[in-house]
C-alpha cells in the first residue's frame, strides 16, 4: 500500500538522516564495482572491507555536523574499542548490513543509521543503495519509500509505506539469505505460511513494513545497530519487534554488549 505524500510530510530531521544515509550509499558503490574486496576479518571473525570503513566515518562526520555531541554507537567503531557513552538520547549506525551480501555482489546490503530515545527507536533510515530502495521511519510522520533510481536523493518524491493485515489464505514470511535454518522454520511450523523470501540485511524489517511481507523470525544473534534503523521503519509502518516474549526490542544495553534476544518482526498480525 503506497501513496504519493506531499513534501511537508517528511520531517526535516529524517530527511537529513536520508541525506546522510544516501551520501554513504554512493561510497558503498564505489567499492561495489571493484574487481577485487579486499577483506579483512574482525575478532569476532565477520568481515569488513573499506567499503564498511568510509561510509562509517563519512556517517559519523555528518552526524557531528547535524547533531554536534550527539552519542553514536557504530558498529566499526566499536570493534575498534571505541565506545562512546551513551545517554538518554543517541544513534546506532551500521555502514554496510550485509557486508556478506555486498561481497557476494547480490545487491541486499543496506546503510542502517537511529536516533534512539530512551531505548526507543524513533526515527531511522535503511538504504539499499544496489537496490535504489531508500526507506524512513518517523515515529510522529510515520514510514516513507523514496526512489533513489538515476543516482539522486529526492525525498519530495517520498510515497508512504504501511505493514499490512495478513490475507486470509496465509502469511508472506521474510527469512536471511544468510542465515535460514531450521529453528527458523520449525518456529514459522505453527503459522499457516504460504510463501517464503529471502532477503539479506535489514531489507527484511523494510518488506514487513511496505507490504510486501507479513512477518520476519529472527532465531540467531543479531546486534543492536542490525535492527535499529529497521525496527524504526516497520513501527512507524504500524508494525512491531517484540523478543519471544512478546517485550517489545529496547536499545542501549551496555549490559548485554549491545546484542540483542532472539526477536520477531510483524506486520499488522
Amino acid at each position: 500500500m503506497t501513496q504519493t505524500t506531499t513534501p511537508a510530510a517528511m520531517p526535516d530531521f529524517a530527511t537529513a538522516l536520508g541525506e546522510i544515509a544516501f551520501e554513504a550509499g554512493k561510497i558503498i558503490l564505489g567499492h561495489y564495482g571493484e574487481d577485487h574486496t579486499p577483506v579483512r576479518r574482525k575478532e569476532d571473525h565477520s568481515p569488513v572491507t573499506a567499503a564498511d570503513e568510509e561510509a562509517e566515518a563519512h556517517i559519523l562526520r555528518a552526524l557531528s555536523r547535524l547533531e554536534p555531541g550527539a552519542a553514536v554507537i557504530a558498529e566499526e567503531e566499536v570493534a575498534a574499542g571505541h565506545i562512546a557513552k551513551i545517554g538518554a538520547r543517541f544513534f546506532l549506525v551500521d555502514p554496510l548490513d550485509g557486508t556478506k551480501e555486498f561481497l557476494n555482489r547480490n545487491g541486499e546490503f543496506t546503510v542502517n543509521i537511529a536516533e534512539i530515545r530512551d531505548g526507543v527507536p524513533v526515527s531511522g533510515v535503511v538504504y539499499a543503495p544496489a537496490c535504489n530502495r531508500l526507506f524512513i521511519g518517523d515515529a510522529e510522520a510515520g514510514a516513507f519509500e523514496i526512489a533513489t533510481d538515476g543516482g539522486v536523493y529526492a525525498p519530495q518524491k517520498a510515497r508512504a509505506i504501511a505493514a499490512r493485515a495478513p490475507a486470509a489464505d496465509g502469511l508472506v514470511a521474510v527469512a536471511s539469505r544468510s542465515h535460514r535454518d531450521y529453528k527458523t522454520e520449525e518456529w514459522l511450523a505453527s503459522y499457516k505460511v504460504k510463501n517464503f523470501l529471502s532477503a539479506g540485511s535489514s531489507l527484511k524489517f523494510c518488506l514487513v513494513a511496505s507490504g510486501e511481507a507479513d512477518i520476519y523470525p529472527r532465531l540467531g544473534r543479531t546486534m543492536e545497530w542490525d535492527t535499529a534503523a529497521g525496527h524504526a521503519v516497520l513501527a512507524a509502518a504500524g508494525g512491531s519487534v517484540c523478543d519471544l516474549d512478546g517485550k517489545a526490542l529496547s536499545y542501549g544495553k551496555t549490559e548485554a554488549g549491545f546484542a540483542n534476544p532472539f526477536f520477531v518482526a510483524r506486520g499488522r498480525i
